[in-house]
């Protein structure tokens, strides 16, 4: 996916703006992940109403308060601002999570002309791979929310970067209600067939 942004630099949108613009800082951004394109203005009412849709869409995915691991999703904003200030001023509400193009790199307009934008708000959906998945997810993003990385993640095959083993599960939160009973009868079972077998083997050296 780094390849749409070979060369390029994307700044963070936290405090210090950090770049990304290193091949390696941008692969290890990038990689493995569903990209949403956001090509949006501060001006523009239709985004003004859509922006605080996608900020709660994106915070559910990827902040810790919401989920207990960040999904593989990565969204980069495309300004389609007339100033700088404009951009940085709409930037301020948005998660700190978010990545966006240098307000003077001409990339963005050839973005705009490559994925046809022609009515913002328009989200861009690719793969890892860069293929397009939604060409504007707006109206998926607006009627079915978070559940819309589920789908997109397995129409993108996408790779679990996770892969827990067997004692990795003793140190797994609770995930539901039942989880403590589902615990507490594996343990009786395992108990009782170390105790059988602890049996058998006693008996084993009794006749022995």
């Amino acid at each position: 996916m780094a390849v749409i942004f070979t060369n390029k630099t994307l700044i963070v949108n936290n405090k210090d703006k950090d770049k990304l613009e290193l091949e390696r800082e941008l692969t290890r951004a990038l990689e493995n992940k569903i990209m949403l394109l956001y090509f949006g203005s501060g001006e523009c009412l239709r985004c003004q109403e859509f922006a605080p849709i996608l900020k709660e869409f994106f915070v559910r995915l990827t902040d810790e308060f919401y989920v207990e691991r960040a999904s593989q999703l990565v969204l980069v904003f495309v300004s389609l601002d007339e100033t700088e200030e404009k951009q940085d001023k709409f930037l301020k509400t948005m998660p700190k999570r978010w990545l966006f193009l240098p307000f003077q790199d001409e990339f963005r307009r050839e973005l705009e002309l490559r994925f046809s934008v022609m009515n913002p708000p328009v989200v861009v959906v690719l793969k890892p791979n860069g293929e397009v998945l939604a060409e504007n997810a707006v109206e998926e993003i607006k009627q079915v929310g978070p559940a819309c990385f589920r789908n997109w993640q397995e129409a993108a095959e996408l790779v679990e970067r996770n892969f827990l083993l067997a004692q990795d599960f003793d140190n797994m939160p609770l995930r539901s209600i039942m989880d403590p009973i589902r615990r507490l009868k594996y343990k009786l079972a395992n108990s009782k067939s170390r105790k059988r077998s602890k049996d058998d083997n006693e008996e084993e050296e009794v006749f022995s």
